[in-house]
Parts: structure tokens; sequence; C-alpha cells
């Protein structure tokens, strides 16, 4: 058994600490059942996170290499001409822009340095790519709005058996997502997050927060009304800790997310199963429509509804809007998104103008 340090120190506090006292204690708070335990991963769930740290690790190695080459070309006062500096165009002037010798020999250092790395970052994600294709769980978070499959991964791993929650408010105190809380007689003071946890699961689930920010469903309202009573921080944090609630209703009841956009949702566990497997989506005529008459130049763009994206990927169907709760149905009509959760679940045709180059003589 693996006791949990912090919470055996609270029970069994002692002025004097040797070895011979702490065996004693642990001995007599194990005899009586009393001693806390920490859950231990099982071994897929164990190489998940270590290959998610390893991931992690190269990434922030990249981003040091990334920030010293600018701080150099800031020291020199060089101003790049480019947004990306390095992307394929940005690595191309930087081989080709007049530095002096010993400039020359560091930023090149630098460039292959950050090309090992990004090679091992491929590997990498190769392999959890492989993993994580056959995970249904990965697969069904991945329908959550603004998550992708690194933070699908991360979140499964740090998780690991999610049936040992009780519920999202107790997987979001695990991932430290959840505020302090310091009661004292008639008052309690809440203050910052715990950070308890994963701190990669907790970063990842920040930025996917972020995204949601123009997402039209209830997690996008969610945001924009938090953040004109909060902060932005403040605002992000508690979206990531209602992600994490989400994700432990969706992997409970089996579902995906009922609110995803099915054009958003559609490429990601398409780009997953590609890059895993190496299948390519076969052509389906579930989406052709009678001709119709239009103007010329107008095109008409289908998307399917958000069950025919997880039919494609073999994920459960969510449920329509007259299966929800009643009281789910009252705080969508609250929130003013009842018709995005129509519109998700039915066939979309949008018809559109299609560009044309003009040419200049």
């Amino acid at each position: 058994m693996v006791g949990n340090p912090p919470r055996t120190r609270a029970i069994a506090e002692a002025k004097v600490k040797t070895d011979k006292v702490d065996a004693e204690v642990l001995a007599q708070l194990l005899r009586c059942d009393y001693l806390p335990s920490v859950w231990q991963p099982d071994e897929d769930t164990q190489r998940l996170r270590e290959l998610s740290a390893h991931r992690a690790g190269l990434v922030a190695d990249q981003t040091r290499l990334k920030n010293r080459v600018r701080s150099l070309l800031a020291q020199r006062l060089i101003d790049p001409p480019l947004p990306t500096l390095f992307g394929v165009s940005g690595r191309t002037w930087l081989r080709e822009t007049t530095l002096s010798a010993a400039d020359r020999l560091v930023t090149d250092g630098f460039l292959r340095l950050l090309d090992q790395l990004e090679a091992e970052q491929a590997g990498v994600e190769k392999t959890l790519e492989q993993i994580s294709y056959f995970k249904e769980e990965v697969r069904l978070l991945m329908t959550l709005p603004g998550v992708g499959a690194a933070a699908a991964q991360s979140l499964v791993a740090a998780l690991g058996d999610w049936r040992r929650f009780p519920d999202g408010d107790a997987a979001a105190s695990y991932l430290g997502l959840t505020p302090s809380v310091r009661p004292s007689a008639n008052t309690c003071h809440y203050g910052r997050i715990t950070k308890a946890g994963n701190p990669q699961a907790r970063w990842l689930l920040t930025q996917a927060s972020q995204q949601v920010a123009q997402h039209p469903g209830p997690l996008g309202v969610f945001l924009r009304r938090l953040k004109a009573k909060k902060n932005h921080h403040v605002a992000v944090v508690a979206t990531a800790r209602k992600l994490v609630v989400i994700a432990h209703l969706m992997l409970k009841n089996n579902e995906p997310s009922r609110y995803a956009l099915p054009e958003t949702t559609r490429g990601k566990p398409a780009d997953l199963r590609v890059a895993a497997t190496g299948e390519r989506r076969k052509k389906s005529g579930s989406l052709r429509e009678p001709m119709q008459r239009r103007e010329p130049g107008v095109r008409a763009r289908k998307t399917p509804a958000l069950n025919e994206v997880c039919a494609d990927e073999a994920l459960p169907a969510a449920k329509a809007l007259a299966e929800l709760a009643a009281g789910e149905q009252k705080a969508l009509a609250a929130m003013g998104v009842t018709t995005h959760v129509e519109q998700v679940q039915t066939r979309q045709i949008r018809l559109e103008k299609r560009r044309t180059l003009q040419k200049t003589g």
C-alpha cells in the first residue's frame, strides 16, 4: 500500500520524528484501517502519463530554444520581417540573414537542436496517437469544444479510472481546479485554486477553455457571461473546471458532447484516425441532396448532423433536444441556445458565393 503523505501527516503529527516512530505510527494506522492510501495507475495509464509528460517536456524545450533565438535577434536589434519566425519561410530567413560568425554559430546550433526536438516529438506523437485511438474515452472527450487530441490524452491519463470519482466535482478537485476554502465560524473565505494534481492536464484544460470564447453553445455563453462579471483568468479557470465536470458526465453516460459544432468536431477524430492507422475518410453519399436551382457562382455547403459525425467515427449518439430533462431544456432556453442545439442535430445546407480571382493587367 502507498500512503498519502499530506493526509497521513495531518493525522499523525508528532514532535519526535524518527524512522522507528514513523514505522510504528504507520503500522498502527494500517492496523486500524485508517491509513490514507493513494490510487495506483495500471500499466496502460502509467505509460500514457509518461508519454504525455515526455511530450510536454519536449514542447517546453522547443519553446526555450525559440525564445533564445528571439532574444539573440532582439539584442542585435534585428526585427524579423515574418510573423511566423520558425515556419518554413522563417527558418529560411534565419539561415540566410547576415549575422556575425559567433551569432551564426549559435543560431545554427539552436536550429539543429530544434530540428532534433521536433523529430523526437513527432515520434512520441505517433506513439501516443496509436495508443489513444483505440481508447474510446479519448475519442469521446475529443468531441468537447476546444479539446483536441493532446488535451483528451492528458485528461484520460491524469484521471485514470474515472469511476473512482463519485462526480465531476471530485474529478475537478483531483486536478486542482477548485478554489481553496477556509471556513471560520459563520464566514467562509474562498481563495485561489488548489493546483493539486497533474499540472500538465490543468494547463491544457485552461488552454482548451480559451478556445470556446466564441462558441455558440452553452460553454461559450458561460464563459462570456462570467467574463462580464469577473476578469479573464477567473472565467477561463472556471470554464476549465466545467470542462472536467462535463467530461466526467460524458464518460459516465457514454455520450459525446451534445452541443459541439459538427463541422469542427468531424475533423478531430478523423485526423487522429488517419495519424494512427492511415485510414482515410471514405466518400459517402449521405450528404447528397437533390439538385436545386441556384444562381451562377453559388455553391451549396453541406454540414452533417452531430450524430452522423459520431456514427462515422463509431461513437455513441447524443441525446436529442426532446430527450433531455426538463431542467436542462429550461436552462438551454434561459441561455438562448435552443436554436443552436436544434441546428447541430440537423443536417444543414448553406449557400455560399464562390470566390473569384480578378486578373490585373
